[in-house]
C-alpha cells in the first residue's frame, strides 16, 4: 500500500453469483467523496472488465437519471473493453428497477446538492459522433 493514498479494498469474485450490489453503497460513498474533495479515484479489478465496471457504472447510475444499460455506455466511452458478467448486468438491472432511486435520495441527503455536472458530462459523451455510431452498432450485434 502506498502512504497518503485511501484504500477501499472489496473482496469479490469474479462470478455471476458475486451478491456485488451488498457493496454499491460503501462504493459509491467513497467515489463520491474523492470526486467532491477534487481527488482522484481509481476503481480496479484484476482485468478492469466486470467488477470494477460494475461499481463505476452503479455510481454514474446514482449521480445521473441514467438506466443501467445508458451508464453502462458512458462508462464503455472511456474504457471499451467494459462488459460486466451476465449475473453483473442482473444486478445492475435490478438496482435501477429497486434500489437507485433511494441512493439517489440518501446521496443528496448524505452531501446536499452536487457541484459536479455528472449528468451534463455523461450526456455529452454519450452524444459524440463516435459513440453514438458505436452504440448503434451494439444494438445490432
Amino acid at each position: 500500500m502506498l502512504e497518503g493514498v485511501k484504500y477501499l479494498c472489496i473482496l469479490a469474485a469474479d462470478s455471476p453469483s458475486q451478491n456485488l450490489t451488498r457493496h454499491f453503497k460503501e462504493s459509491i460513498k467513497f467515489i463520491h467523496e474523492c470526486r467532491l474533495k477534487g481527488e482522484s479515484c481509481l476503481v480496479h479489478c484484476l482485468a478492469g472488465v466486470s467488477r470494477s465496471v460494475t461499481l463505476v457504472t452503479a455510481y454514474v447510475m446514482t449521480v445521473t437519471d441514467f438506466g443501467w444499460e445508458d451508464a453502462l455506455h458512458t462508462v464503455r466511452a472511456g474504457r471499451s473493453c467494459a462488459n460486466p458478467n451476465l449475473g453483473f448486468q442482473r444486478q445492475l438491472q435490478e438496482f435501477e428497477k429497486n434500489e437507485v432511486h433511494q441512493y439517489r435520495q440518501w446521496l443528496k441527503e448524505e452531501y446536499g446538492e452536487s457541484p459536479l455536472q455528472d449528468a451534463e458530462e455523461a450526456k455529452t459523451i454519450l452524444a459524440t459522433p463516435g459513440i453514438l455510431k458505436y452504440l448503434d452498432f451494439l444494438r445490432r450485434v
